[in-house]
């Protein structure tokens, strides 16, 4: 595949140093991990070619951070003098009989340790030696999310993806230029600029502040009803959740559970047009089917819980690396059992989230909150716990990749647990969706139910598309004892698990365009 035209900023954001500085808690650790199944096993020689050329076209891949002494400055990813691709390319061989879930057993281990931070913030592991259906190997990416979000990581794979399995040779990049700077070096060059832009900044904030100010005194009526509607939407996109928690995923730990499953992309936008929604709306109400079921079979019975999900705020002008994301929090509506209404439902809470003027406020006071001690970042991260479950949607490629020779035949995604008890990820990729479940053990009890009732809840969309469907669809499973609970597989469900912004805001049209997109 022809490698990005991109650009990266030596400086790391406000919200980029926040998700670095969460490597030291396990807690808040924002590493995305990813299983390529591979059809055949790639010669290691050519695989460890492809990723020294792409850490010198994706170049944050050959890049460290250093961090000031003091916070005159911000952090700087630094090309690492001593980059060694051995510590990043490793390999391995899985023992008979080689199944998946031995190998999400390694990827669970592989994602739930820290990454060594005096080093590029990535790793990957080729595993030899599988023997499920259409996979001889598999690739484990373990990428920290300081680098880069969900869909500048697509641009990366651009970089280490082929579309044929034999590509005509491409001549290696030159070497990036590495440098050597320290921590208290980084300070006093932070301290002399400082001083320099000091006085030409302070005149421009001073004639911003008269201009707003001699407008606010021509018209205080506009002026304050702008400040009581921000006010108002911050409240709602950083306050309290939309509902409260539940009390079936209420405790957090360090246990951490991968499962996975994947369907026909084709199925899912077919049930998305029939409710007259988006692929994502679509998906989502998905997820709230499956959450519901697990609620439903284990006695619980709520009508919504708070589940958050990415808004893509990347411009096609913005840097390959770094985040470009906002949040939305939606009362996921696991106790409609209509799925039609639930995926309506959800669009409706979808264009009110993203409208919202204030979608973007953690862009805005990242660079506070990034100075903060440790301990208070750690008592403002355990608040996320208020949250259940976080979704992510991210759209892959049309066609199936290819690399080192070998083609991807199935591409599972894990995003970070960052105090959920849930992440949830789905990418779409040759006309298939991969779902990744990341669950904490302590909140999700029951792993093999809830991949049950989640694969439930999406052939149950999928099965919603045309007439009557209300009167046909059973919804979320009735009330059961545990022991009672039934385990059956749904249709679509083809792989079984076990026995995935620091700029300003922006406007709520351009945001509404990139949330409610079908992503797939």
């Amino acid at each position: 595949m022809t490698a990005p035209d991109v650009h990266f900023e030596d400086e790391l954001s406000a919200i980029d140093y926040l998700m670095l500085r969460g490597e030291s808690d396990p807690r808040t650790r924002s590493s995305m991990v990813s299983i390529a199944m591979l059809d055949t096993t790639p010669d290691f020689d050519r695989l460890r070619e492809v990723f020294e050329r792409t850490s010198r076209e994706f170049i944050r891949l050959r890049q460290h951070v250093v961090v000031p002494s003091l916070p005159v400055t911000a952090p700087r990813w630094v090309v690492d003098p001593d980059f060694n691709l051995n510590y990043h390319v490793t390999r391995t061989t899985l023992p008979a009989p080689g199944k998946l879930p031995q190998l999400l057993d390694i990827a669970e281990k592989m994602g739930a340790a820290p990454l060594d931070t005096s080093r590029p913030l990535w790793e990957v592991m080729l595993v030899e030696g599988i023997t499920e259906t259409g996979a001889q190997a598999a690739l484990i990416t373990k990428l920290h999310h300081a680098i880069t979000d969900g869909v500048g990581g697509m641009l990366l794979f651009k970089s280490i993806y082929d579309f044929a399995r034999d590509p005509a040779p491409r001549p290696m990049p030159p070497l990036p230029i590495p440098e050597e700077i320290a921590a208290d070096e980084l300070t006093r060059k932070g301290l002399t600029t400082a001083v320099t832009k000091f006085w030409p900044t302070l005149s421009r904030g001073m004639g911003k502040g008269v201009r707003w100010g001699s407008d606010a005194i021509r018209n205080p009526g506009k002026y304050l009803e702008e400040l009581r509607d921000l006010a108002a939407s911050a409240q709602r996109v950083m306050g309290p959740p939309p509902v409260p928690p539940s009390p079936l995923l209420r405790r957090r730990s360090l246990g951490r559970r991968l499962d996975c499953f994947d369907f026909p992309l084709v199925r899912l936008k077919a049930a998305a047009k029939a409710a007259g929604v988006s692929v994502n709306d679509a998906y989502i109400a998905a997820v709230c089917g499956g959450l519901g079921r697990y609620h439903q079979a284990l006695g619980v019975d709520i009508e919504a819980l708070p589940l958050a999900m990415p808004v893509n705020l990347r411009k096609d002008d913005d840097p390959a690396g770094g985040n470009r994301f906002a949040g939305a929090r939606l009362a996921a509506p696991i106790g409609e059992a209509d799925p039609v209404k639930r995926m309506q439902l959800v669009r409706e809470q979808v264009l009110t989230a993203v409208a919202e003027p204030a979608i973007n406020i953690l862009g805005a006071i990242a660079p506070v909150l990034s100075k903060l001690p440790s301990a208070m970042l750690g008592t403002l991260s355990a608040s996320a716990a208020a949250i259940d479950v976080q979704a992510s949607n991210v759209p892959g490629y049309p066609e199936p990749p290819f690399i080192a020779g070998a083609r991807v035949v199935k591409m599972y995604p894990f995003g970070p647990l960052p105090g959920v008890a849930m992440m949830v990820v789905m990418v779409s990729q040759g006309g298939e969706c991969f779902v990744g479940i990341h669950s904490d053990t302590a909140a999700i009890t029951d792993p093999e139910l809830l991949r049950s009732a989640m694969e439930q809840g999406f052939e149950e969309v999928m099965a919603s598309t045309g007439t009557g469907v209300a009167a046909k669809t059973k919804g979320p499973a009735p009330r059961k004892p545990r022991a009672a609970t039934p385990r059956a597989k749904a249709p679509a469900a083809r792989t079984r698990a076990r026995t995935t912004a620091t700029s300003k805001p922006a406007t709520a049209k351009k945001v509404r365009k990139a949330a409610t997109e079908d992503n797939a």
